[in-house]
């Protein structure tokens, strides 16, 4: 019988109360920071985390406020806590000037959107991207389990929304969307793909499937990781 044992992170932590996951390859000169959804966590996204780091990306997942291992309840400051993340990630792969993207699911993905110029990433995947009026639907229909400050986190939804967030957006972005998606109707990523800039940006629409079903799919994480390496510019494998 032939034992299995899955790659680990190269670090594990904890900063300013956020819990990471952090994935070095040997040399890395660009990576992603993860970013997951409403009642999920890290370790979800692991599985992600490892095919970038096959393909020489550095990657980081956290969990955030009100989630997993890390302290405090989601509010206003979401996207300092993006900011402070990527800052983590960038340290350890060359300082500040290095080309990282977010990928983000759900929730993750309408955050990921809105932290991309605030964080200078280079690059943005969004898989299902919730939209705020959405998000502020669950909040007030009190159909989250994470730990929120619903007052301060219904008034940066109210704030922040997408439409305006992606035509001011010169970055490439990736949507990813199931058109059998029960939350999110995939009408929501094509109106979204409709104001995007850069000549770079791809919509990918996957028949059938449900809210969950894109973040997981190994074809598409594939394509996932080809596509932010070379956006990134991330080491060939020969190179590497």
């Amino acid at each position: 019988m032939r034992t299995v044992t899955p790659v680990l992170p190269t670090e594990i932590g904890v900063r300013g109360g956020l819990a990471y996951s952090l994935w070095l390859p040997e040399q890395a000169t660009c990576g992603v920071v993860i970013l997951h959804g409403a009642g999920s966590r890290k370790e979800n996204h692991h599985d992600f985390a490892r095919a970038a780091l096959g393909s020489g990306l550095a990657a980081l997942v956290f969990d955030q406020r009100g989630h997993g291992e890390s302290e405090g309840a989601l509010d206003d400051h979401a996207l300092d806590d993006i900011a402070a993340m990527t800052a983590l990630l960038r340290s350890k792969i060359g300082g500040s000037d290095a080309a990282v993207g977010l990928r983000g699911s759900s929730m993750g993905g309408y955050l990921a959107i809105l932290a991309a110029p605030e964080v200078g990433a280079e690059a943005v995947v969004a898989i299902c991207p919730a939209s705020a009026e959405g998000l502020r639907r669950g909040l007030a229909d009190e159909a989250f389990t994470f730990r929120a400050d619903s007052g301060a986190l219904d008034g940066f939804l109210s704030a922040h929304e997408l439409d305006d967030a992606v035509e001011s957006m010169d970055v490439p972005v990736l949507l990813l969307h199931a058109e059998g998606d029960e939350r999110v109707p995939v009408e929501h990523s094509r109106e979204l793909a409709g104001r995007l800039r850069s000549p770079e940006s791809r919509l990918v629409t996957v028949p059938g499937g449900h809210h969950r079903s894109v973040q997981h799919d190994p074809e598409l994480v594939a394509l996932t990781v080809r596509w932010l390496g070379r956006v990134l510019g991330a080491p060939a494998a020969s190179d590497r």
